[in-house]
């Protein structure tokens, strides 16, 4: 099979599972690195370059949610999507609030597994494009810029993770507008599945303490609708 140009870190202690989604992944293309504990994860990722990282939770050495918080210390933008056999809710919108872009349950088809993939590969190509137009948002006294995914408050500023920036954006486009929870999920995360939608709730609350410093920013919740990005002023600058 000829390479995608793609590259995968695959981290996963079953070594079965391991061989039948690595063989999976090469076949349509990708070229995948495996660790079979989390300290290898991180040595594999301090040595290579990758454009996503599947992570296992439960994991020798280094549990994966603790691998992904070292591995967005480094990058922020990379997309994780943890493989766990964990059904508890907690464990999933743990994993999404350290960084982590979506989770598969096991078990798993390699179908859904390949569409996932897909999905976030496609978004980062799109952030790449939009890294080149480089737009700032002025968002009352906060300033957010696009293609460092960075918001600056005066002499201040914070990294945004993707999921942040894409969130932050999708609401500086739509000001003052009334959002749907779906609406949003599905913008940002591809489909509103109820765990991601309690996830959601985190971000939210993120960026509400992001933004806290100037008083005329709210992120209003508006009950079993969705919510509402509420500014005085937002400008937009190519």
């Amino acid at each position: 099979m000829e390479k995608n140009g793609y590259k995968i870190l695959l981290v996963e202690d079953d070594p079965a599972l391991a061989f039948i989604v690595r063989d999976n992944l090469e076949h349509d293309g990708y070229d995948v690195g495996t660790a079979d504990d989390g300290e290898k994860a991180l040595d594999l990722f301090a040595k290579d370059s990758f454009n996503i990282c599947l992570l296992d939770i439960m994991l020798p050495k280094m549990d994966g949610f603790s691998v992904a918080k070292k591995i967005r210390e480094k990058d922020q933008n990379i997309p994780i999507i943890f493989l766990t056999a964990r059904s508890m809710i907690e464990d999933k919108i743990t994993g999404l609030s350290i960084g982590g872009d979506d989770y598969i349950t096991k078990p798993f088809s390699m179908d859904e597994l390949n569409l996932k993939i897909k999905i976030f590969l496609k978004r980062n190509r799109v952030l790449t494009i939009e890294e080149d137009k480089d737009i700032n948002f002025q968002i009352g006294s906060y300033r957010f810029n696009t293609g460092n995914i960075t918001l600056y408050h005066g002499d201040e500023s914070r990294e945004l993770t993707l999921k942040e920036a894409e969130l932050l954006k999708f609401f500086c486009e739509r000001p003052n507008q009334v959002l749907n929870r779906s609406e949003i999920l599905n913008r940002v995360w591809g489909n509103d599945d109820y765990f991601l939608g309690r996830s959601l709730d985190v971000f939210i609350s993120r960026l509400r303490k992001y933004l806290k410093s100037d008083s005329d920013i709210k992120i209003q919740n508006l009950h079993g609708i969705g919510y509402r990005f509420i500014c005085k002023k937002i400008t937009m600058e190519q």
